[in-house]
């Protein structure tokens, strides 16, 4: 091994380990990836051929390419992904564990000539743009050649990898397999996979990184989720830094002036809508750095500075529009790879939200006929778009700037048709923290549980934290504490409130920018706030409301906070915090007994 594959890499570390993960899953050939435009060009040519992509209509969508999963493979698996601690403890209760040695030997189990076959893919990847200090390398090895084509859009790859690894040993081993060995005879199939022995573990003490069974996202894109948020959080942890499921975006004002901020939401709550905003208020501008993972840390000023550690977008497809977000319709008009949508006579794709009228024909999601009586959506409700992110119109001008921009805010949200106010502001980084782990959703249909009942999600971290929950809370407590009085503000919004014929009272999209207005302006405390028994509120004069068609008692709903209701939250965050134990941060429930006291002294 040594020999044949040192022209690429003299890192011993990474020759030693790519020969044993050869000699265990037994591919028919190796390649290292060298991240070269013919190289991906070659692979996509040969997943046409394959029959996994699809080549879309030039002239329509250039440099595109539709896949279809296999039904069976169609998201993240949860109840499948581990992470391995040597204490159970340590990974808390929010997570699911197995003892690290316990796991191996069964994934060991599963790897042995897990290959046969295909060919093994070595890929050097960086997370962060590669000349920053906050940049992560991982190598990935894959039989997955519609992984590797997806890391060339949503990580940096390739030989100057290798390079820049060079004698490093502190890269992040992740071993990825479809778990569908071609032996035997067996023949091959379009979207190779193993639904029933589907494993996606992490092992932040090593750390590293396997996954067996599905080639869908974040399952076999092993720098996003895996890498970018589970096993980063708990290197953050470790190394005094943070790594969130949020947005970031810059916002300018018509004076010129320009903060960045970061957004938190759980899904279903306009993450993506916020990242690609387009301003509906004249003269003011909204810019793009991230849509879904920040890393961030404590800079030389005390202040804080976040990045993007991806390359490209991974956004679901169902509901975006040109009138819900342009910027991503812009983005992913050429150079994408489209998974599970449907496919429009003329070579173009197409799903739910997408427009007004649905197609008269389509071929859907499973390859089957389709017209708009037919029962099935046309797309997967999941389907994907994966872009690179300088396809945005809006991408900032800084967002592989190597320090990262500088964060003036933290917006919080979730999906509350009562209660919550359009925005509020926390009195302090510690109350900030605290709406952080009070991150929820009302569940919408009785499918997904309860109707109303609360779907818990702090910092919307609930899926991605590599650790304990409570820890991850401290964490962020001394984050704040390290920051003093340069800690960035913290806010939580609600975009969803609704009135009493189920109608939303707030038209949300472009108009959020009157949301963003009033928190420019509060971190630069240039507007009074009114009290209330949660957070800080605006005064309704100060939100710019012009050319809305709201009358005032809409935005009084739409400003207050519902006393009743919060106590009946209170219950369940109570709830939530006991189930947590002992480590949780008696900080946060010394702010739930403030809050309590507040409600118990409210004036309705």
């Amino acid at each position: 091994m040594d020999s044949t594959y040192s022209k690429y890499t003299s890192n011993r570390k990474i020759l030693t380990w790519v020969g044993k993960v050869q000699k265990l899953c037994r591919p028919k050939n190796v390649v290292f990836v060298d991240g070269s435009r013919d190289e991906h060009d070659r692979l996509c040519e040969e997943l046409v051929q394959s029959g996994t992509f699809i080549r879309l209509n030039e002239e329509k969508r250039p440099n595109s390419y539709l896949a279809r999963s296999d039904p069976r493979d169609v998201a993240r698996v949860e109840k499948a992904t581990y992470i391995c601690t040597s204490k159970r403890e340590d990974a808390g209760e929010t997570n699911n564990w197995e003892d690290p040695q316990v796991m191996k030997e069964r994934l060991d189990g599963l790897l042995a000539g897990c290959m046969a076959g295909r060919t093994m893919y070595v890929i050097p990847f960086c997370m962060g743009p590669m000349n920053s200090p906050f940049a992560r390398f991982g190598v990935q090895i894959t039989d997955s050649p519609y992984a590797v084509v997806h890391s060339y859009i949503m990580t940096r790859i390739g030989q100057k990898v290798l390079n820049a690894i060079g004698k490093r040993q502190d890269f992040l081993p992740c071993i990825h397999s479809v778990g569908y060995p071609l032996e035997n005879g067996r023949p091959d199939v379009p979207w190779p996979c193993d639904p029933d022995n589907r494993y996606i573990c992490h092992f932040p003490e090593d750390p590293s990184v396997l996954s067996y069974g599905s080639g869908y996202g974040g399952n076999a894109l092993l720098g996003k989720k895996c890498f970018a948020l589970r096993i980063a959080s708990y290197m953050g942890k470790q190394e005094g830094w943070l790594a969130e499921h949020c947005l970031i975006i810059g916002c300018k004002s018509p004076s010129g002036v320009k903060k960045y901020f970061a957004a938190a939401f759980p899904s279903a709550c306009g993450k993506t809508n916020l990242a690609m905003l387009r301003p509906s208020l004249p003269g003011w501008e909204v810019t793009c750095v991230g849509d879904d993972i920040a890393w961030l840390r404590v800079g030389p000023d005390g202040r804080m500075y976040g990045v993007n550690p991806e390359a490209g977008f991974f956004g679901v497809a169902p509901g975006t529009s040109m009138t819900t977000n342009y910027s991503a319709m812009q983005a992913i008009s050429r150079d994408t790879i489209f998974t599970n949508v449907a496919l429009t006579p003329d070579g173009d794709v197409w799903w739910e939200g997408m427009t007004n009228e649905k197609p008269e024909e389509l071929i859907d999601w499973r390859g089957e006929r389709w017209n708009p009586d037919s029962d099935t959506p046309a797309a997967h409700p999941n389907s994907r778009y994966t872009c690179p992110a300088q396809n945005c119109p809006i991408i900032d001008e800084a967002w592989e700037a190597p320090d990262g921009v500088p964060i003036s805010g933290i917006l919080f949200g979730g999906r509350r048709k009562t209660m919550i106010p359009l925005v509020q502001e926390a009195r302090s980084w510690r109350q900030g923290v605290f709406m952080g782990s009070c991150c929820a959703s009302e569940r919408t249909a009785a499918a997904e549980g309860k109707v109303g009942e609360l779907r818990i999600d702090p910092f919307a971290m609930i899926p991605f934290c590599g650790y304990n929950m409570a820890d991850y809370f401290s964490h962020w407590l001394e984050m704040g504490d390290r920051m003093g009085p340069h800690a960035p503000k913290i806010f939580f919004v609600n975009w969803f409130r609704k009135g009493s014929k189920n109608e939303f009272l707030w038209p949300g999209f472009s108009e959020n920018i009157r949301v963003l207005k009033w928190i420019m302006a509060r971190t630069e405390e240039d507007v009074a706030v009114e009290d209330s028994p949660y957070g800080y509120l605006p005064n309704p004069a100060d939100i710019d409301m012009d050319g809305l068609d709201l009358d005032q008692d809409t935005v009084d709903t739409l400003l207050s906070v519902d006393a009743d209701g919060l106590e009946h939250d209170i219950q369940q965050f109570s709830a939530f915090f006991k189930r947590l134990g002992d480590r949780l941060p008696e900080a946060l429930m010394e702010e739930m007994s403030l809050m309590k006291e507040r409600l118990s002294n409210y004036t309705y």
